[in-house]
C-alpha cells in the first residue's frame, strides 16, 4: 500500500486512547494509526512512526521473567514496589532496586561459574504449565486488540542469560575461551529450541502478538563488549535460527541492544533482525548511512542547539528544548525528517529521544515525514 499525498486536513486534532484510561491528541491519521505503525515497522511507512511508543508494548505475567525483571504491561494489576524481584524462569534469584526502577541478578550467587555445568544444573522450565490460558482471557481482545502492532518484550537474550547464571565476567570469558565455547554452543542451541517453545504459545494463545522486541545487550557507553567474530560465531547462529523462525509466523522481530554498537550492526543483520534503536551515545547518522538500506533504524534528531545539548541531564534538555519559539522546533523537526525519512532508507522515531517530542516537533515531524515519504509515488506518477 503507498502513501497518499499528504492534505492538510491531517493535522486537525483526534482524541485517542492509547491504552486504558489513558488518551492523547492525534492526528486524523489517512489510514488507521495502527495500521501505519505497523507498516513502518515492516519498512513501508506513511509518516515517521515513533519506536517504543507507536506499538502496543506488552509485557505479559504469564512469562515468569516479567515478575523478576519488575516491568508489567498487560490487563492486570502489579506493583513493582512490592511484587518484583524473586526468581525468573529458570529459578535465578532477582532484586528489585526501586530507586532506579529496575532488576538485578542477587549479587554473589551464581546459579553457576563454570558453563560446563550447565547440563547438570538447569532446570529447564515447563511451558506448558504456565497459565496461558489465564493469560489469553484477560488480554486477548481488550489490552490485545487485532489490527494493533502487538510488541511482546522478551527478557532475556543469549548473552544477557548467560550473564543471569554466571554473572558478567564468567560469562564473556566463557564467550572467548576455546574451552568453554563448545558448551556455549550446545547450551545456546538447546536455549533456542526453548525459547522457540515460548513463542509457539505465544503464537498458540495470544494470536494478537505480531512483533518481538529481544532484550540482549551488547555494549557499553564506549565500546562493543566484545569483538564482531565472536558474536558472529557464538551468537548470530542461534539468533538467526530464531529470528527465522518468528519470521514464518508473521511477527517483526526488534533487537534491544544497548551500548555503543556500530560495531556489532552486521551482526544484528546476519541475525535477521528487523529493527534496532541505538541510544543516544552512537553515531546516528553513520549508523544510518552506512546500513540503512538492510535494517530500519530508530533515528533520532542531530541538529539540536549545542547549548541544549550541554545540558546535564534529560530532563533540563527536554526543557530547554521546549522553550525555544516554536519555529525554532519546527525546523529542526524538518531538517530531521530530510535527513532520517527517506522511502529509499525508512526510519523509525527513537524512543530515547521522546523528550524532543514538543506538540510543534511532533506536528511538524508528521507532516514533513508525510511529504517526504509519499514523494516518490507522487514523482513515479507525475513521470508516467
Amino acid at each position: 500500500m503507498n502513501p497518499t499525498p499528504f492534505d492538510p486536513k491531517e493535522l486537525e486534532a483526534v482524541t485517542t486512547e492509547i491504552a486504558p484510561g489513558y488518551s492523547v491528541t492525534d492526528f486524523k491519521y489517512p489510514i488507521s494509526k495502527n495500521e501505519g505503525t505497523r507498516l513502518a515497522f515492516q519498512g513501508h511507512p506513511w509518516w515517521q512512526a515513533m519506536q517504543g511508543i507507536g506499538p502496543r508494548m506488552f509485557i505479559p505475567l504469564v512469562i515468569p521473567d516479567t515478575k523478576a525483571r519488575g516491568m508489567v504491561a498487560e490487563n492486570a494489576k502489579f506493583d513493582p514496589n512490592t511484587e518484583a524481584g524473586g526468581p525468573d524462569m529458570f529459578g535465578v534469584e532477582w532484586e528489585y532496586i526501586k530507586t532506579v526502577g529496575g532488576s538485578m541478578v542477587r549479587p554473589g550467587v551464581p546459579y553457576m561459574e563454570d558453563i560446563s555445568e550447565w547440563r547438570e544444573k538447569i532446570i529447564w522450565p515447563d511451558v506448558d504449565s504456565w497459565d496461558w490460558e489465564g493469560c489469553a482471557a484477560r488480554n486477548n481482545g481488550t489490552y490485545l486488540q487485532e489490527g494493533n502492532l502487538n510488541q511482546i518484550w522478551f527478557y532475556t537474550g543469549y548473552f544477557e542469560r548467560l550473564i543471569a547464571f554466571m554473572e558478567f565476567e564468567n560469562a564473556i570469558m566463557a564467550l572467548f575461551d576455546e574451552d568453554s565455547q563448545e558448551d556455549v554452543h550446545a547450551f545456546f542451541d538447546k536455549l533456542t529450541d526453548f525459547y522457540i517453545d515460548i513463542f509457539k504459545h505465544i503464537k498458540k494463545y495470544l494470536p494478537a502478538v505480531n512483533a518481538v522486541f529481544f532484550h540482549d545487550d551488547w555494549g557499553s557507553q564506549k565500546e562493543t563488549f566484545f569483538s564482531p567474530a565472536v558474536v558472529e560465531e557464538m551468537i548470530v547462529p542461534y539468533m538467526r535460527r530464531l529470528t527465522d523462525f518468528l519470521h514464518e509466523n508473521g511477527f517483526v522481530c526488534e533487537i534491544h541492544s544497548c551500548g555503543n554498537n556500530y560495531k556489532q550492526i552486521p551482526n544484528y543483520i546476519k541475525a535477521g533482525w528487523d529493527v534496532w534503536a541505538p541510544q543516544l551515545m552512537n553515531d546516528v547518522e553513520k549508523i544510518y548511512d552506512d546500513y540503512g538500506d538492510q535494517i530500519i533504524i530508530a533515528t533520532f534528531p542531530t541538529n539540536i542547539p549545542e547549548d541544549i545539548m550541554a545540558l546535564p541531564t534529560t530532563e533540563e534538555k527536554g526543557a530547554a528544548f521546549a522553550k525555544l519559539p516554536e519555529e525554532e522546533q519546527r525546523r529542526i523537526a524538518r531538517e530531521y525528517c530530510d535527513r532520517f525519512c527517506r522511502a529509499d532508507r525508512p526510519s523509525l522515531y527513537n524512543f530515547y529521544a521522546a523528550h524532543w517530542l514538543t506538540p510543534a516537533f511532533r506536528e511538524e515531524m508528521y507532516k514533513q515525514s508525510r511529504i517526504n515519504y509519499a514523494k516518490p509515488i507522487l514523482e513515479e506518477a507525475a513521470n508516467a
